[in-house]
């Protein structure tokens, strides 16, 4: 598979995450404070909530209904309730181009 086009870099504003769909897996966006972009699994482990809707903070994205906040860098959950971590993909910058393969996990 290849990376897929999911937005351009200027879209994403800085700490606020975009919902973006690849082949039907939702993800969120999240250009940070030091414009690095970041993409996560856009579903809370805890409560099937979308975090692109929640709170950048630092390098963490919160889900805005329970609190529980995810590494952008990880996906591990940072707090409770959530206690299982949420994907985190490969990013690619082509240009003004974000791409995502959501075949290729990011690794630690």
């Amino acid at each position: 598979m290849t990376a897929t086009r999911v937005c351009s870099f200027s879209e994403l504003e800085q700490d606020e995450a975009l919902r973006v769909e690849v082949e039907g897996t939702a993800i969120a966006v999240v250009r940070d404070s030091n414009d690095e972009v970041h993409a996560i699994g856009d579903v809370c482990t805890h409560g099937d909530i979308s975090l692109s809707e929640g709170f950048v903070e630092g390098d963490s994205l919160e889900c805005w209904a329970h609190g529980s906040a995810f590494s952008l860098r990880t996906g591990k959950p940072l707090n409770l309730p959530a206690y299982e971590p949420v994907p985190v993909y490969a990013v690619q910058i082509d240009g003004d181009d974000v791409l995502i393969d959501i075949n290729v996990k990011k690794e630690d």
